[in-house]
C-alpha cells in the first residue's frame, strides 16, 4: 500500500475502444493496452477497487455500420457488444500479465469466455480486489456503452464514474475545430442536459442525475492521469 490516498473507495473507469487501438486505424494496440494495464495497477495497489466498461469501437460501431452496410440495428448492436469482450478480454490478459486478479463479466452469457454479469457476484469480486470488467454493453440493442457504465456505476455503487478520453475535459465545442473553444472545470448534470453536451448520452446522463453519481471527463492519453483522478487531483471537467 503506497502513501497516496485515494479520494474514492470504488470507482468505475469507462473506456472507449478507440483508445484502445493506440496509433492503430482498427483493431486493438497491445503497447496501449499493457500501457492502460500499468496505470490501473498504481491505482488498484492503493486499494481503491476499479470495475471497468469498455466499448467495442476499435473493432465495430453499430451505429456506424447499421448505415454503412445495411444492417439491422440491433443485430449491428449486438455484433458491437461481441467487439467489447475482445476489447476486455484483451485487457484482462494485460493486467493478470502484471499479477492484478481480474474477471470479466458479460450482459451476454458465454460461459467458455467470461462470467455471466451478477451483480452480487461483481460486488463481491471488487471486495476481494478484483478489478472487474463488464462487457457486452447492457445485453440489449438501442443502448450505448456509456449508458452500461451508468448503470453499472449504480447498481454495484461506485463513488464515481471517470470517463477517459482523447480530451482534458468537456469543452464549449469541440477543442480539435474550434480553437476559441473553452474548458469547464465544473458542471451541472442539468446544463449538460440542456446545451447538449457530447460527454455522455442523454440516457446515462439522466441516470446519473438520478442516482447522484458523479462523472469525471479527463484526458488518458496523459501516463499517470488515472492516478491523479483517484487522487482527486484538478484534472478534467467534473459533472455532478
Amino acid at each position: 500500500m503506497g502513501k497516496d490516498i485515494s479520494q474514492y473507495k470504488r470507482v468505475l473507469l469507462k473506456l472507449s475502444g478507440e483508445a484502445l487501438q493506440g496509433k492503430r486505424e482498427h483493431g486493438i494496440d497491445a503497447d496501449t493496452c499493457v500501457s492502460f494495464a500499468i496505470q490501473i495497477k498504481e491505482v488498484w495497489e492503493m486499494g481503491v477497487q476499479i470495475a471497468l466498461v469498455v466499448g467495442g469501437g476499435n473493432i465495430f460501431r453499430g451505429g456506424v455500420e447499421t448505415k454503412k452496410f445495411g444492417l439491422d440495428r440491433s443485430v449491428a448492436d449486438h455484433m458491437g457488444m461481441l467487439a467489447t469482450v475482445l476489447n476486455g478480454l484483451a485487457l484482462q490478459n494485460a493486467l493478470e500479465q502484471l499479477d492484478v486478479p481480474t474477471r470479466v463479466m458479460t450482459a451476454i452469457e458465454m460461459h467458455a469466455v467470461a462470467e455471466p454479469y451478477i451483480v452480487r457476484r461483481a460486488m463481491r469480486h471488487l471486495d476481494k480486489k478484483r478489478v472487474v470488467i463488464f462487457v457486452a454493453g447492457t445485453g440489449n440493442p438501442y443502448f450505448t456503452t456509456d449508458t452500461a457504465a451508468a448503470l453499472r456505476a449504480s447498481e454495484i455503487k461506485a463513488d464515481i464514474i471517470m470517463k477517459a478520453t482523447k480530451v482534458d475535459g468537456i469543452y464549449t465545442a469541440d477543442p480539435m475545430k474550434d480553437k476559441t473553444a473553452k474548458k469547464y472545470h465544473a458542471l451541472k448534470f442539468i446544463d449538460v442536459l440542456k446545451q447538449d453536451l457530447k460527454v455522455m448520452d442523454s440516457t446515462a446522463i439522466s441516470m446519473c442525475m438520478d442516482n447522484n453519481l458523479p462523472i469525471l471527463v479527463f484526458d488518458l492519453t496523459k501516463k499517470g492521469n488515472i492516478k491523479k483522478a483517484v487522487l482527486g487531483e484538478d484534472i478534467g471537467t467534473i459533472v455532478s
